[in-house]
């Protein structure tokens, strides 16, 4: 199976272990809800998938890799304590609490979240001596006598040994008790993660033409050279860093994440081309409108030319709809948040004055002091709710980025309360409302932008190709970006309601050209 597939089946596997019958008893008990193996080549995204499954399910994560842990940490240090048998009093060997099951119970403490997933990576890797209580803990969840607490789901991950020379193969008796699942390298399901996740243009556009250089391993008589998913993310993200900085993107920093030195060549030459691309055919000009190829200039380009400045189309469309989705998350948290505000300020407006303190009434008008104390407070229980999803484990980058957000705009409208001047004495609501209202107005003047770029592409397509398959490519990739989708199901498009039919009418004709070879043959 694929990753996607993998956690499709861990978010089912979590919820059938967490369903009870109508007596409150779990309908798989806890001795017998088999933990979960994933096994696949390293770097394919198994770690990132338990925090999108933990962030789906609202439970928490703790996350080890076991490697790094001895017998001793794993089960406990040995401790002599005394008990009476037969009215003898004797020695006996007991263990303090496993670092890894205490660690789990730090984790409820601090949350409040009583459910959860404990993740143990490269499982399979782990020392001769850890390996009898790994067998243990498989069919017991239990390190020593200290059992993991009811509601948190085991996973585990390895890799197998042609990938790890210190990864052994689980005997029968140890399969036996776990609910296996074997991953593979998918570039098709990553390249939709990773058009969520902003990963660079010339990385997508460079693996479009080339997908079987997404997950590479091959081994000479000196060396072994791979090239993985995180490999491909780390350095999507360092040249994002880069190019903010002005530095040059070389194959010296490529090789450093690609390690495979043919791959990181190759894909640095790429990567050269595709920033030329994006000044010869002025890419940015044509998203504003300001500026069209003439036809002759770009009809006729060698097919990899013309992937890669669709591509860069696809690309600058995506940033514009990605900073509409991420305005409209923060809008949509702001907006729950002042509903709450209201009913509490709603409240307030039917006390008198006389229930403030003397001094706030000589500084500040009283209302603004008490909105500003409630929009603090309502500022401070964001903040715990972000720290507490952090410290479950359970928040991916992009519902992180949208909390913090959410929270500089929060204080932005308290710090803007306390400035009496720019509103005069306009009731302290209305200021919020207009506050809000401004917001709202910039959230649809980036809609109204992203709508014209997207309308500007298909201009150029459409004067440059027709119908043809460049449009059809375009199409393709518009489908394949989540972001774009939620724009189009929100806002909608004139000109993609045009020429979307031709991705329908392409579709229909490949599958027929598919079923006459499968007459001929």
């Amino acid at each position: 199976m694929n990753i996607q597939e993998a956690k499709e089946e861990i978010l089912r596997t979590v919820r059938a272990y967490r369903e009870k019958d109508e007596t409150g008893a779990l309908l798989i008990p806890a001795e017998q809800q088999r933990p979960i193996l994933l096994i696949g080549p390293p770097g394919i995204g198994k770690t990132a998938i338990m925090k999108q499954a933990a962030e789906a399910c609202g439970i928490g994560l703790v996350s080890y890799t076991i490697t790094h842990h001895t017998r001793q940490s794993a089960i406990g240090l040995p401790m002599i304590s005394h008990h009476s048998f037969d009215g003898q009093d004797t020695a006996v060997t007991e263990y303090t609490m496993s670092e890894i099951v205490a660690s789990v119970y730090e984790k409820i403490e601090k949350t409040g979240i009583r459910e959860g997933i404990l993740f143990l990576d490269e499982i399979n890797c782990v020392s001769e001596t850890l390996a009898p209580t790994m067998l243990q803990f498989l069919q017991y969840k239990t390190f020593g006598t200290h059992r993991v607490p009811e509601g948190w789901v085991v996973v585990t991950a390895g890799n197998q040994p042609q990938y790890n020379r210190s990864a052994r193969k689980f005997d029968v008796v140890t399969l036996d008790r776990v609910k296996k699942m074997e991953i593979e390298a998918d570039y098709g399901v990553w390249k939709e993660y990773a058009l969520r996740a902003g990963i660079h243009g010339s990385i997508l556009s460079y693996l479009e033409t080339k997908p079987q250089n997404f997950y590479r391993f091959r081994t000479d008589l000196e060396d072994r050279y791979f090239v993985t998913a995180r490999g491909w993310e780390d350095l999507s993200r360092m040249i994002h860093a880069y190019e903010a900085m002005g530095e040059p993107v070389t194959e010296m920093l490529a090789v450093q994440y690609l390690q495979d030195p043919e791959i990181a060549r190759d894909y640095s030459v790429y990567y050269d081309l595709y920033r030329k691309y994006s000044g010869i055919y002025r890419v940015g000009e044509i998203l504003e409108g300001k500026y069209m190829p003439e036809r002759e200039a770009v009809q006729d380009l060698p097919f990899d030319e013309k992937l890669s400045l669709i591509r860069l189309l696809s690309d600058g469309l995506h940033r514009e709809f990605m900073r509409c989705s991420e305005i409209r998350a923060v809008q949509e948290r702001i907006f729950r948040r002042l509903n709450v505000f209201k009913a509490e300020w709603d409240v307030r407006e039917q006390r008198t004055e006389e229930d403030l303190p003397a001094t706030a009434k000589e500084f500040r008008p009283a209302e603004v002091l008490e909105a500003v104390r409630l929009l603090q407070g309502t500022g401070e229980d964001m903040q715990r709710e972000l720290q507490v999803c952090l410290e479950a484990g359970m928040l991916t980058r992009e519902a992180e980025r949208d909390m913090r957000r959410t929270l500089s705009a929060w204080d932005e409208l308290t710090a803007g309360l306390l400035e009496t001047e720019k509103d005069g004495q306009k009731p302290v609501w209305e200021r919020i409302r207009n506050w809000f209202s401004e917001r709202e107005d910039a959230r649809m003047e980036q809609n109204r932008k992203a709508d014209n770029a997207l309308t500007n592409c298909f201009t150029f397509l459409a004067q440059s190709y027709g119908s043809g398959q460049e449009m059809v490519l375009f199409l393709t990739a518009l489908h394949e970006d989540w972001y774009a989708m939620q724009f189009l199901g929100e806002c909608g498009n004139t000109s993609y309601d045009k020429y979307s039919g031709l991705l329908l009418l392409h579709d229909r004709r490949e599958s027929l050209r598919q079923e006459v070879l499968g007459l001929q043959i």
